[in-house]
């Protein structure tokens, strides 16, 4: 499971925006994290987002 998220991590984000060096990217992290958990879909959640995967669990 680690390698997939890495490996999308990488793929979505890393390869998709400008990283000049480490210190960028470090900066950048909170904000990909969070696009991830709440926006990105995951082919594994049927095209939901995380945040909105747990949503549907937790609804009645």
């Amino acid at each position: 499971m680690a390698e997939a998220f890495v490996r999308a991590f990488k793929r979505d984000y890393v390869s998709a925006n400008p990283v000049p060096d480490a210190r960028t990217v470090m900066l950048a992290l909170p904000d990909w994290f969070d696009h991830y958990n709440e926006l990105h879909p995951h082919r594994a959640l049927g095209y939901r987002s995380p945040r909105e995967f747990i949503a549907a669990q937790a609804a009645p």
